[in-house]
This record gives structure tokens, C-alpha cells and sequence, in this order.
């Protein structure tokens, strides 16, 4: 076998790039910051500015050349796909995807269409957002491309352990705490709403806690780490093994 150089690219391997926001906030595993995360190699590039003010809270467009830098850096290093680590990065997707020459998938929130096919007519989708308030209809409208899906949807913005790890950034994250949130305001959703028969968890902090939502309420749970893994498995084809 003969492996060849490509100009400019210093390391190999890593098919998955992702897009960081700055941040100051632990990443337990599960979270796509945290590399451990994944069965295989990842490639990191950090946007310098994308804070959740910025991007959470504001959405602002002069973060979009930022993100295609930093896009055009990972794909310069070999990667075969990009992502980001935040759902509100949906707000550039679509310009993303077709600036990049690679796969390009930007927020969980666009398995929507794909999750939405496999509920019976009029069933619903739950998502657990990381701030109710600022997920806008623009972020959905993007994610779904104008499809019309049955959701419902609510925020962790009000739970003070996940607000102070993510919101306020004050640097520690108690598990057993927002864990027990994250259940808890799920069971409030599913309560207001009992044709929800899927969760979607938008925030790429919340992936840690999907076995626990899970536990308690038996339904399918999708978020970044779901969308990633289905990805790289397309983007990394392996023969298959096995008898006749």
C-alpha cells in the first residue's frame, strides 16, 4: 500500500472535524468537546468569539467568516466532514454547507426531518433546549427546511446547576445535579405533552445525561452524538465481516 502527502496537512486520521465555540465550562464524555466521547479520532478548531453571548443569545452574523475559517481549517487537515459543538450554529449551516466541499452538519436539530419519519401523524418530538427563550423560529425553520413538524419544545436556561456550568460559565459542572434536572424537565414536557414519542436534545451538553432520560421514560433520544456517529459511519465505510 502506498500512502501519499497531501500539501499543508500535518497530521492524518481524523475524519471528524469540529467546530469549538469559546468556552469556559467542563465537558463530561458524551459532550463532543470532550474527545473521549467518540470510538474514534476527532479534529478540534476553535472560533475565537463565539461565546454563548454571541451565539446563544445573539446570533450574530459577523460570526459567520470566523466559522468558515475555521471550517477551511479543519477541512485543510483531512477531515471528511465538519460539525460544530452548539445547536444554535444552525443559524450558519446552510451557508456552511455550501461554502465546505465536505459533508457539513452544523446543529442536532437537523435530524429533525429524519427523526419526524419515523413517528406515526401527529406525534411529537420533544427538545430539550439549552435556552427556550433564544431558539428562535429561524433556528427551526433552517434545521427542517420549512418542513412542518409536530414539536415541542423547552429550555434548561431556568435549572440553576446547568445555568451556572453553561450559562454563566463559572467553570465546574455538578453531574448527579443537572442530570437530575435534565430528567426533571423532560418529565415536565412530557407531561404537558404526552404525543411526544422522541427526544431531541439540541444543547451539545446534554448528550451526558441521554441514558438517564432514557431510564426514566423509554423513549429514542437523539442529540449530537447520535448525528456525529451516523455520519462518520458513511464517511468511514469498513468491509464487513462475517460467515455464509
Amino acid at each position: 500500500m502506498i500512502y501519499k502527502a497531501n500539501k499543508g496537512q500535518t497530521s492524518y486520521g481524523e475524519a471528524i472535524g469540529i467546530i469549538l465555540m469559546e468556552s469556559y465550562m467542563p465537558f463530561p464524555p458524551g459532550c463532543p468537546g470532550n474527545a473521549t466521547t467518540f470510538d474514534y479520532p476527532v479534529r478540534y478548531e476553535i472560533v475565537k468569539g463565539a461565546n454563548m453571548d454571541r451565539l446563544v443569545y445573539k446570533g450574530d452574523p459577523k460570526l459567520l467568516q470566523p466559522f468558515i475559517d475555521a471550517g477551511w481549517a479543519l477541512i485543510n487537515q483531512g477531515v471528511s466532514a465538519v460539525t460544530g459543538n452548539c445547536g444554535f450554529m444552525v443559524l450558519y449551516h446552510d451557508i456552511l454547507a455550501k461554502e465546505f466541499p465536505v459533508p457539513t452538519f452544523m446543529s442536532s436539530l437537523l435530524q429533525l426531518p429524519f427523526i419526524s419519519r419515523m413517528l406515526k401523524p401527529g406525534e411529537k418530538i420533544g427538545i430539550i433546549t439549552a435556552n427556550y427563550d433564544t431558539l428562535t423560529d429561524k433556528h427551526l425553520e433552517i434545521a427542517t427546511n420549512g418542513a412542518d413538524i409536530p414539536l415541542a419544545v423547552t429550555g434548561m436556561q431556568k435549572q440553576p446547576n446547568f445555568y451556572d456550568a453553561i450559562h454563566a460559565e463559572k467553570g465546574f459542572l455538578d453531574f448527579d445535579k443537572v442530570e437530575a434536572e435534565v430528567v426533571e424537565v423532560t418529565g415536565n414536557l412530557l407531561e404537558e405533552h404526552p404525543d411526544i414519542k422522541a427526544i431531541l436534545f439540541e444543547c451539545t451538553d446534554l448528550p451526558p445525561y441521554a441514558a438517564a432520560v432514557q431510564r426514566a421514560f423509554g423513549l429514542p433520544i437523539y442529540d449530537f452524538s447520535t448525528m456525529i456517529n451516523y455520519v462518520y459511519s458513511a464517511t468511514v465505510r469498513k468491509r464487513f465481516c462475517g460467515y455464509t
